[in-house]
């Protein structure tokens, strides 16, 4: 039956904290994609977000360094009961019931994710709890996908490179188009589309230039790339960023969110270090496709910063590829990575690996997720 098709729900809250869940039905098996459901960016409250902001703070003073922070379980039940309230309000607005879902994969807030180092394996942690998730709701909840692929000694991330090879798959690319996912990290998907994937984070997306806007009182993003747009990119110190080793460094390799900062813009006007931030995202990118065994063409853009006209323009300018958003090729650019969690729930179910040595470093291709059953919760 697993190997049928199936709808699943796929969740994702991602690192710049935008103040939403992204949540989608999918009709999958895990290798191939039947139907795109429904989609929703399902707001949280403010107060959700703040206790997240103050919960990152927190993860990032404790480093994995002694017993995690109290906040971790407060802010654990907060989001899982607002994810499985909105999980539930997407599937039976579609006229489905819990019953109708074979699962969902709830990726969970990302607070800490160190990359592993010679010597020493990384770690990671998603907070969510999808005993209560499953309670809640009554399905099977695949949950904590990352910690098995960190324990074998991967990366972590990204994840989205089985799905992303599906997609690309469906579209007979052969090499010559590849995905990049601009979220608070940005990452590439490439697929010669007869098996070989390889996948890993680039550099920074949209977390530096958001924390930058918001350190200055100007909103939570540069919405439309205005105040880039009226900058001038300080040259001398892009050319200086792009030298960091991680440009440079052979895949697979991964990022957290704070890894690259808002820092990189001090002593910048708040035009021209949005500028300078924009630009080191688009050339990071470059310095990213030219590692890949084939030097894509074109690449098709998901997450939300393909909504900045200023990092899309730049991605022609300084990484040498044409670039286009999701939607030209009929894709849903922000619901990729909540559905990359449905088609990863499947793969789980059934056993499949979610990982590989070219996407996350794992010695051999790696099943991943952990499966919640439903059970009736105490009153």
């Amino acid at each position: 039956m697993l190997d049928q098709p199936q709808w699943a729900v796929g969740l994702m809250t991602g690192t710049v904290l935008d103040g939403n869940i992204d949540v989608a039905l999918l009709k999958t098996n895990g290798e191939t994609i039947e139907a795109f459901g429904a989609y929703t960016l399902s707001p949280y409250p403010d107060s959700t977000r703040r206790l997240l902001e103050r919960t990152l703070d927190e993860a990032r003073a404790w480093n994995f360094e002694g017993p995690e922070p109290a906040i971790f379980r407060e802010a654990e039940e907060v989001l899982t009961r607002g994810q499985s309230a909105a999980v539930r309000a997407l599937v039976e607005a579609n006229g489905l019931s819990m019953q109708d879902i074979a699962a969902v994969g709830f990726h969970g807030q990302t607070v800490l994710h160190r990359a592993p180092q010679a010597g020493r394996i990384g770690a990671t942690r998603q907070l969510g709890d999808g005993h209560l998730m499953a309670g809640l709701l009554g399905t099977r909840v695949v949950y904590d996908f990352r910690s098995a692929d960190v324990a074998a000694g991967g990366q972590g991330a990204p994840l989205s490179a089985g799905y992303h090879a599906a997609l690309l798959k469906d579209l007979g690319s052969d090499g010559t188009t590849a995905v990049l996912n601009l979220g608070g990290v940005a990452n590439v998907t490439w697929s010669d589309g007869k098996g070989q994937v390889v996948a890993f984070d680039t550099g920074p997306a949209n977390a530096p230039l958001n924390d930058f806007i918001r350190q200055h009182g100007l909103g939570e993003m540069d919405r439309d790339g205005l105040i880039a747009r009226s900058g001038q990119v300080d040259e001398a110190r892009l050319a200086k960023l792009l030298t960091h080793p991680y440009m440079t460094a052979p895949y697979p390799k991964s990022l957290d969110r704070f890894d690259f900062t808002a820092a990189m813009a001090d002593g910048l006007t708040i035009e021209n270090g949005a500028a300078t931030l924009a630009a080191f995202t688009a050339a990071a990118v470059g310095k990213a496709l030219d590692l890949l065994p084939v030097r894509p063409e074109k690449l098709i853009v998901c997450g939300g910063g393909r909504r900045n006209p200023v990092i899309m323009e730049r991605l022609a300018e300084r990484a040498g590829v044409t670039a286009v958003p999701a939607e030209s090729v009929g894709w849903r650019g922000d619901a990729i990575e909540a559905e990359c969690f449905a088609f990863l729930a499947l793969r789980t179910l059934r056993g499949l690996p979610i990982s590989f040595p070219t996407t996350t470093g794992v010695p051999a291709p790696l099943p991943g997720g952990r499966i919640a059953d439903p059970k009736p919760l105490a009153a």
